[in-house]
């Protein structure tokens, strides 16, 4: 089995699900008592969240392009940056550790594609929802992408770092983020991307009329897919 870097702790409770959907990823796949192979490194979540609200995002690269290159050090051969957000770094990121990383986006697009679907909802952090990097990577593959009107961008993102990212669920966050889906789906969108790596903590694919993506869930067997295959395999 290969060895993965994981970049985590944007937040700490979708790392969690990381290290449980990878563990349990590899073992359904090996089977014994088979696990992954992971070096992780978790960062503390605050002074990355204040610099993406300063719109410092040279400040987030550099931490977390000093982390990626102490996992390249350790041995990793890839990495996951186990965040959506984040990936706008990514390149500087994967440059810094001059190592392949796994981006988000990829998984998504393909399983989208898989389902032929074409016009895509978005829920995210504003940074994702509103900034480029994410958006034009789906664009990219063909895809056409929708996001919510400004106060529901408002709503979906203060339900993220007010609630999830602190491991608090609430039934009422959960029938407004339906709401914000059906206005999506009214909009014309044939499927959701759940486009922050907490919202799998709150609804999941069955909740709505069309499909809900959850990028973790994409991420992760990804990652599972890296770790199992050919060690000499270059990609």
């Amino acid at each position: 089995m290969r060895l993965l870097g994981v970049l985590g702790g944007m937040s700490w409770t979708s790392t969690e699900s990381y290290y449980r959907g990878l563990n349990a990823g590899v073992a359904a796949r090996l089977g014994g008592l088979h696990s992954a192979r992971l070096l992780l490194h978790s960062v503390d979540f605050a002074p990355v969240a204040q610099a993406q609200h300063d719109g410092d995002w040279d400040a987030t690269a550099r931490l977390l392009g000093d982390a990626a290159r102490g996992l390249a050090a350790g041995g990793a051969e890839a990495l996951l940056l186990a965040t959506n957000t984040m990936h706008k770094v990514a390149g500087a990121v994967e440059a810094a550790a001059g190592i392949p990383l796994l981006h988000i986006a990829d998984p998504t697009a393909d399983a989208l594609l898989a389902g032929g679907h074409r016009r895509v909802g978005l829920l995210a952090t504003h940074f994702t929802m509103e900034h480029d990097f994410y958006v034009e990577r789906l664009r990219a593959r063909g895809l056409d992408v929708v996001v919510p009107g400004d106060a529901d961008r408002d709503l979906v993102h203060r339900v993220i770092y007010d609630e999830l990212v602190h491991d608090v669920v609430r039934d009422r966050s959960r029938d407004a983020y339906l709401e914000v889906v059906r206005r999506l789906v009214a909009d014309g969108a044939d499927a959701v991307v759940l486009g922050c790596t907490e919202i799998g903590l709150l609804l999941t694919d069955g909740d709505a009329d069309v499909p809900l993506l959850d990028t973790t869930a994409l991420h992760v067997a990804a990652g599972v897919d890296w770790l199992c295959a050919d060690p000499s395999d270059p990609d």
